[in-house]
């Protein structure tokens, strides 16, 4: 095992193709020890390829990196022994009992006997199933059964923990309690490689990336990526019949997107100050009550979208150059 320095995770232009697709495209990356870091991005950009490439599941095409310092192309099997991973599946055997399915990644792990014991108390008591270890996984709700999947992936404590799309399917309130977990994870040392789609979730990691068509378009803090990388402004607009609202402004000149949230709409583009007058005008030729149109900080949904906006433009201008 090599010295890792301050770094659980390292990548250097990191690739796989599947055929003529580049799934994960040259993407370069330091995850530091005990951060929880976010992949960001929809379905389909490359978030699960790449975690399936440092947790050893799949050889990279193209590229360098490392694991705890391990080599992702050498040495993944010795990745594998030293990582937690949870998927959105839960992978977890619902015909188990809560105690059997324990002692099952117990084995997997292979834990030493004088171990076991209190790990396995460590599981019952971080997912609060103390009254249910003879319960069958299966007919627990969807929030323990989370905890459960957490707790089986920390067994042997390892220092690295990858976590796909954990929360897909549980409610808010089992979503805010794991998230709790995470962040007792990571002050105690645990670096937590996480990917989501939900924008609210990305909010609590330390550091995001966002994937978007298997590339890494921006790497930083939440307020980073608000601040330093958003291309547009953003323009907050309440008013009423808010969707037919945001068709007229859509079609306004200036106006890059346009999106609700909620009864809200937000509006991108490149010159606020200057469009605000015209959006102004026009609504009140359309007969809108306007209550709010005022310049505002752009949430993370905001900064995702101006980015890929941003990137698809580039690309568009260099096919047609091609052409």
């Amino acid at each position: 095992m090599t010295e890792t320095g301050p770094y659980a995770v390292t990548l250097r232009d990191l690739e796989r193709r599947f055929g003529d697709f580049i799934a994960v495209n040259r993407i370069s990356l330091d995850v530091k020890k005990g951060e929880i870091f976010g992949f960001l991005g929809p379905n389909g950009a490359g978030k699960s390829t790449t975690i399936r490439m440092l947790c050893g599941l799949l050889e990279p095409s193209s590229g360098t990196g490392t694991v705890t310092g391990f080599d992702i192309l050498t040495q993944r099997e010795s990745i594998k022994r030293h990582i937690g991973y949870m998927s959105q599946r839960f992978s977890l055997y619902d015909d188990l009992t809560v105690e059997e399915n324990i002692d099952f990644y117990s084995g997997i792990y292979r834990l030493p006997k004088v171990k076991k014991a209190e790990r396995k108390a460590w599981v019952i008591a971080m997912a609060n199933l103390q009254d249910h270890v003879r319960t069958r996984t299966g007919l627990l709700p969807g929030g323990w059964k989370q905890r459960l999947s957490l707790g089986c992936a920390l067994l042997h404590e390892p220092p690295v923990i990858f976590l796909d799309e954990p929360t897909s399917g549980v409610d808010p309130t089992s979503r805010r309690s794991f998230w709790e977990l995470i962040y007792e994870l990571s002050a105690q040392g645990v670096t937590v490689f996480v990917t989501t789609h939900y924008m609210e979730e990305a909010e609590y990691c330390h550091r995001l990336g966002l994937i978007y068509r298997g590339e890494l378009v921006a790497v930083g803090t939440p307020d980073e990526l608000k601040h330093r990388f958003m291309v547009d402004q953003v323009l907050l607009l309440v008013c009423d019949r808010p969707q037919e609202a945001l068709v007229v402004a859509a079609g306004v000149e200036g106006v890059r997107d346009a999106a609700l949230f909620g009864r809200d709409i937000h509006l991108m583009t490149e010159d606020a100050e200057h469009l605000v007058p015209e959006l102004q005008r026009i609504l009140a030729e359309g007969g809108f009550r306007v209550d709010v149109l005022e310049r505002i900080t752009p949430s993370l949904e905001d900064v995702f979208v101006s980015l890929i906006e941003a990137r698809d433009r580039v690309v568009g201008a260099q096919k047609e150059f091609r052409i």
